[in-house]
């Protein structure tokens, strides 16, 4: 903006004058942008409440098609030999578990280790040091966890305890020196049969310092002597166990047989039967429906809340000017009051209430019977009990959360216990009500992108137009500025000559 200097000749306030004359142009430009603000907290209160309709939208899959719902518990008989855990496809009643075997990896640990004078090894200890004092020679390991891989490491003399680990571990096995139990230890990095290693020497010299470092040819059980304390040898097995008279085998301990998860952890003995006990779980089915409720509750209360809101009028977003004569309090109050009823008595928000409503409160048929929430004892508490913006919430009469109701009758629980199907497929067909509600509102229109309930695009278009109206409007006013400034500045002009012209006679008159 140019700096302009006026009112030194005519003494008048030409700011003031010509901020009077363009005020029309000025008030126009403010209450476009006024009203551009005022649509953008709008957008922003859709798109927040949007993504809670969507996450409580998604929420559903799992109620409407069933699946959420298919829930069973299981108890296993010792808890020291299994676990069991279920999932949906379980069926329920009593099965018979044998644990036959236990996972497991190769493992082999190696025979203490003694230096020639005595002394203790540690990790820098040589094969010499320990004994050993043959030529050059290799070690093979094969690993059947990679289809056999054989892999030879060359060992001499003045090799390192940390280095004969260091080529075992990349050899595809897991080694590790214990320099407390002055022992190797070694074994396959996953369990089940086919996950056994073997370690071989080609020679003489090769069994000689797998002698030194407390192993055996073939990596086999073998006995103490003079020089070493025996080690051992635990060759790799597969899990194996008789279900009901059926037998599984594992490379893990871990069996996934008919929905059930079964964790084999000890054997049983010679004339042992472990029982499997699978049942409907009806607290998981009345928490599903409870966590539903709850979610429900949480949304509906929000669109009410927000469709009931106080009005604001005579209330308008600020303009820097405005808001130089407040305090940020006084601001932070003012556009709280704005925003806070930007969507009240919103039809959008009043169609969408309004069929969720709807899906809520209908019946659905089961088993040829008509039933809605009432019967299972889930209800609203109606206009003159529930708290404020709270008349569409339910509650689930019993409910110990809920001091409204927690000393009816619980008559969901009842129900599930008594035929937890029907209770099922009710509720299938309530959220997939619910969902198909808020589905068809989430349907892409020319005002409206897909998973949107309100009219995204139509508020786009809209904030757009009134860039481009703010733009011609600032325009016109800068325009009108300059128009002002022009005229006032060649009267300025005017004056200058008049004021120069009045001094020159007078000077010629006083001479």
């Amino acid at each position: 903006m140019p700096i302009r200097i006026t009112g030194l000749n005519s003494g008048l306030d030409t700011e003031s004058i010509i901020s009077a004359l363009v005020s029309s142009y000025n008030y126009k430009t403010d209450k476009y942008k006024k009203a551009q603000t005022k649509l953008s907290w709008k957008q922003d209160a859709w798109k927040s409440l949007n993504t809670k309709i969507y996450s409580f939208y998604t929420s559903l899959d799992g109620l409407r098609f069933g699946y959420g719902f298919n829930m069973h518990t299981a108890s296993v008989s010792d808890s020291t030999k299994a676990s069991v855990s279920v999932g949906s496809g379980a069926a329920n009643g009593v099965q018979s578990l044998k644990i036959k075997e236990i996972a497991q990896g190769g493992y082999l640990t190696g025979a203490e280790m003694k230096k020639k004078d005595g002394s203790k090894v540690t990790s820098d200890s040589t094969l010499e040091d320990l004994g050993y004092t043959g030529g050059v020679t290799k070690i093979s390991v094969t690993d059947k966890a990679k289809d056999g891989k054989t892999t030879e490491i060359e060992i001499d003399s003045s090799m390192k305890i940390s280095d004969f680990v260091k080529k075992l571990n990349e050899a595809g096995v897991s080694a590790s020196f214990d320099s407390g139990n002055q022992r190797l230890f070694i074994s396959s990095k996953e369990t089940g049969a086919d996950s056994e290693f073997t370690l071989k020497s080609q020679n003489a010299d090769g069994d000689n310092a797998l002698f030194a470092l407390g192993l055996s040819m073939e990596g086999t059980t073998f006995a103490s002597t003079d020089y070493n304390e025996g080690g051992s040898r635990i060759n790799a097995t597969d899990a194996e166990i008789e279900l009901n008279g059926a037998t599984y085998k594992s490379k893990t301990n871990e069996f996934n047989i008919n929905g059930m998860s079964i964790t084999a952890k000890a054997k049983t003995g010679p004339n042992e039967t472990l029982s499997i006990t699978t049942s409907t779980d009806t607290q998981g089915i009345y928490d599903k429906i409870k966590d539903f409720i709850t979610s429900y509750n949480a949304l509906i209360n929000e669109i009410t809340s927000l469709y009931n809101a106080d009005s604001a009028k005579g209330y308008e977003p600020l303009t820097d000017e405005e808001k130089d004569q407040m305090s940020d309090t006084e601001i932070e109050k003012w556009e709280e009051k704005v925003k806070g009823s930007l969507l009240r008595r919103d039809d959008t928000l009043s169609g969408l209430m309004s069929g969720m409503s709807m899906a809520m409160s209908k019946s659905y048929t089961v088993n040829g019977k008509s039933m809605n929430l009432t019967d299972f004892g889930i209800m609203t508490l109606g206009f003159l009990n529930a708290a404020q913006n709270e008349h569409n919430a339910y509650h689930i009469n019993g409910d110990a959360d809920d001091t409204s109701v927690a000393g009816k009758d619980d008559k969901l629980m009842a129900a599930i216990k008594a035929d937890p199907d029907s209770v099922v497929n009710f509720m299938k067909q309530l959220t997939g009500g619910v969902y198909d509600t808020i589905d068809k509102k989430m349907k892409a229109t020319s005002l409206s992108s897909s998973y949107k309930v309100y009219n995204d695009k139509e508020m786009a278009s809209e904030y757009s137009d009134y860039t481009e109206t703010i733009a011609k409007w600032e325009k016109k006013l800068t325009a009108m500025e300059d128009y002002y400034y022009k005229k006032f500045s060649a009267m300025e002009t005017a004056l200058a000559k008049l004021q120069s012209q009045q001094n020159s006679l007078a000077n010629l008159l006083g001479s």
